[in-house]
């Protein structure tokens, strides 16, 4: 832990990346766990493009529960923690794969999200946002327009948002500090950008309870503790 504090303390570029297990301390599932969203399921009949069009009834029952889990959870103290370093100048953006737009409720501006939100729907045809509670309503996937509400998030099938891929490569680049946070490391492109950041020269540190196939390549890695406490203790020193 103190070799992080100094890190951070010290950083001009800080970076962070966050996967599922960030979200997990605060009572979501994860995906690929014994638990996780897509045990004995399949992904392509229920987070597709595929299912979006053939599959509607059980896309929508998916994405449904999804939105009443969320909803019913709350950003946990790692969460305000990264808000609370962005504000002090700490922590330069965070990169993340979650969907739950947690970090946004906590405080934090600078996020790179790189699968979408489940915060918000939006219409197929007029692309109008709404958040995503409607969902929940009776008749809640119909836009005003009669166009088909869908999740924010992207599906398998779709494409990466552009815009988020950049400011995460342009982060990875200019870090001296790339701190993971509850990722697996085994997803493509999650895994390019702490080895991009490396690459360029910055320390990485990663903290997961599980080990990744980066961690040969991590300055630290941290696997006793829960992020939660680990940012918390973070937090009191800096």
């Amino acid at each position: 832990m103190d070799p992080l504090k100094e890190w951070l303390y010290e950083a001009k570029s800080a970076v962070v990346f966050t996967g599922a297990g960030m979200s997990t301390e605060s009572g979501l599932p994860d995906f690929r766990s014994q638990s996780g969203l897509w045990q004995g399921k399949d992904p392509m009949q229920l987070a597709s493009t595929q299912a979006m069009r053939n599959h509607r009834e059980a896309f929508i029952d998916f994405y449904r529960k999804r939105i009443e889990g969320l909803l019913a959870c709350e950003p946990h103290a790692g969460h305000e923690c990264l808000a609370a370093l962005e504000q002090a100048g700490k922590v330069k953006g965070i990169i993340t794969q979650n969907v739950d737009g947690f970090h946004h409720r906590a405080g934090s501006k600078k996020v790179a999200q790189l699968h979408g939100t489940l915060e918000t729907v939006h219409c197929t045809r007029c692309e109008q946002v709404y958040p995503s509670a409607r969902y929940l309503q009776q008749d809640g996937t119909i836009c005003s327009c009669t166009g088909f509400l869908r999740p924010s998030v992207v599906l398998f099938g779709e494409a990466l948002p552009a815009m988020a891929l950049e400011q995460a490569q342009e982060w990875s680049d200019q870090a001296d500090l790339f701190v993971v946070l509850g990722s697996s490391l085994t997803v493509s492109p999650a895994n390019w950008f702490p080895q991009r950041a490396k690459e360029g020269g910055a320390r990485l540190v990663i903290v997961n309870q599980e080990p990744t196939p980066l961690d040969a390549w991590a300055d630290l890695v941290i696997s006793d503790k829960r992020i939660g406490a680990v940012l918390t203790e973070v937090c009191q020193q800096i």
